[in-house]
């Protein structure tokens, strides 16, 4: 894992900016020292793995990149998660340590008072759970935002993230990159090819608070501050997801104007409208669609100037391959070790997507659907529907529901009361009590009321309620 630094050290001139947030700055060589003073503090204190619940910033990038010149196990945990799944990840992961700026986590976790560590972070030891079972060679654990309330832990190897941000970097470089840092920096997408890719192209990160950025929550974004940031910091590169990108565009086409500047920007985390896509070049915005999947270490195809088609995610990144098996794609090169926790996946030849798809003659991916009922929002998020109704139906109100939200950015339900006397008041009020359990991700943002309804049909049959839902809330929010 020393060649990851190493490369960055040599990347670039020793006084070269290369992290900024907020007001501070550090140089390459101010960069090398401070991960190196980390990695001496964390060995030190004998930290076997390191729970990273943070914001954006340089203390996040730093801790991160001293967890890898050590080979230390880390776990970027996000700060949208539940409660629940915050402990679920903690004690699954076998976590010795955990770093954190938020002010409420001693309280979260029961942990005792920390000692400061890395800035405005503090470090909290933990006990090791007994129930963490992981493959050999793990160096992070990704959790994803969670197809249900306990979400996977996908284990990675250091050197599946390098080889990851080093073929990103030789397909998606142009020059010295200076990155805008959007997304959570515990989004896999973001840190490998946000953070570690720019840094080996000899390029910059500037990580602004999420707040700074715009962002609350998991989809909360606050247009007008997200193009002060852009136009504030001047961006090259930038990645997005698909919401995110919709908003960027909508504000082109109103009057709001692109830093000339920007020259790439990535987008990926959920599927891509080819109308958005052709819609956000037309206003200016060089937008790029790629796919990926945690079980990759993120990226596997992207679509690149020169290299380009819309409709499709992309081609193959130099570093893996991909074969279309019974209309399923196939990807070999990038797997992960396994979950955490699930023995009978480690170590696996290939990951089977559950993606289906096809490659044309160019090399070019199409994506068409997937092959089991999991939703990705359209702000990135991996839902499971029957989660989210499990929920709903948990209580003695409802018989059936069906949640929607594939490519949305909220979800919304369809539902059949057990009496037909039920009024609407008391579904709203049986709902919103159900949404208190789960994350803002998942919660049901509006519902309608229907007579047995199927998940095979129901969008169809359903159509145009479900874009009336989703229509009268987009209005709701632009007032």
């Amino acid at each position: 894992m020393q060649d990851l630094m190493l490369t960055i050290s040599q990347a670039g001139s020793a006084t070269d900016i290369v992290l900024q947030s907020g007001a501070k700055s550090l140089s390459r060589s101010e960069l090398l020292l401070a991960v190196d003073g980390l990695a001496k503090q964390l060995r030190s204190l004998n930290v076997k793995s390191v729970a990273l619940y943070a914001d954006n910033g340089i203390d996040w990038i730093l801790i991160d990149l001293a967890c890898q010149a050590l080979g230390i196990r880390v776990v970027p945990v996000p700060l949208f998660f539940s409660t629940a799944q915050i402990k679920h990840t903690i004690a699954s992961s076998g976590a010795t340590a955990l770093v954190s700026d938020q002010q409420n986590i001693e309280k979260l976790i029961g942990a005792r008072a920390g000692q400061a560590f890395c800035g405005m972070t503090s470090l909290y030891t933990l006990e090791e759970s007994e129930s963490a079972d992981l493959p050999e060679g793990t160096q992070k654990i990704t959790f994803t935002s969670g197809t249900t309330g306990s979400p996977k832990g996908v284990c990675l190897s250091a050197e599946q993230q390098v080889a990851v941000a080093t073929a990103i970097a030789a397909v998606a470089s142009d020059g010295n990159p200076k990155h805008l840092c959007v997304l959570p920096l515990s989004t896999l997408l973001e840190n490998l090819a946000g953070v570690y890719a720019p840094l080996l192209s000899g390029g910059s990160v500037t990580a602004p608070s999420l707040a700074d950025v715009g962002l609350a929550g998991s989809s909360g974004l606050d247009i007008k501050q997200f193009l002060h940031c852009i136009t504030e910091h001047q961006p090259n590169t930038m990645i997005l997801v698909p919401e995110i990108l919709n908003a960027l565009t909508e504000a082109t086409e109103c009057g709001w104007r692109p830093p000339s500047s920007l020259h790439f920007v990535a987008v990926g985390g959920g599927k891509v409208s080819p109308e958005l896509l052709r819609r956000a070049r037309a206003a200016g915005l060089p937008a790029n669609e790629g796919y990926g999947l945690s079980e990759c270490a993120s990226v596997v195809t992207l679509n690149v100037p020169g290299a380009d088609h819309i409709g499709s995610v992309g081609r193959p990144l130099p570093h893996v391959s991909i074969e279309i098996e019974q209309d399923e794609i196939v990807v070999r090169g990038s797997q992960f070790l396994g979950y955490a926790g699930q023995p009978d996946s480690w170590n696996a030849a290939c990951v089977r997507t559950g993606d289906l798809g096809h490659i044309d003659e160019d090399g070019f991916v199409f994506v068409s659907g997937r092959a089991k009922n999991q939703l990705i929002s359209s702000f990135g998020r991996n839902i499971s529907p029957e989660w989210v109704e499990s929920e709903l139906l948990a209580g003695p109100l409802l018989q059936q529901a069906v949640v929607i939200g594939d490519a949305r950015p909220y979800c919304v339900a369809l539902v059949e009361p057990r009496n037909a006397a039920t009024t609407d008041a008391d579904i709203d009020t049986w709902i919103r009590s159900a949404n208190q359990k789960l994350p803002d991700y998942a919660r049901v943002v509006d519902w309608h009321r229907v007579t047995a309804p199927q998940r095979v049909t129901i969008e169809r049959d359903c159509s145009v309620e479900i874009e009336r839902m989703y229509a009268t809330n987009a209005e709701a929010s632009n007032q």
